[in-house]
């Protein structure tokens, strides 16, 4: 399922999990967390070291969002809330 941004992907998650339609959450997406719902994540290139940015590297795999980086960076794009956006499949 594609999901679109990282709210989407906890809200989704914590569905899977609970399957609460409603209320708050509390799940953490870090390594070693197993999707059950998303496969596919659109989203904004997060500041590295932040808790997005793990989210993110632990959909696609560290190695893969640090050379989606490096290629960013390379090319100039921009980063944070209203920067380029990426689609990770």
């Amino acid at each position: 399922m594609l999901a679109v941004g990282t709210t989407t992907v906890r809200t989704l998650e914590s569905w899977a999990q609970t399957g609460l339609t409603e209320g708050d959450t509390n799940i953490f997406i870090t390594p070693g967390f197993e999707f059950k719902v998303v496969d596919l994540l659109l989203t904004n290139f997060h500041l590295p070291r932040s808790t997005l940015f793990v989210l993110v590297a632990t959909l696609a795999g560290l190695e893969h969002i640090q050379a989606a980086y490096a290629a960013a960076i390379r090319e100039r794009y921009r980063f944070y809330s209203y920067g380029d956006a990426m689609l990770i499949l």
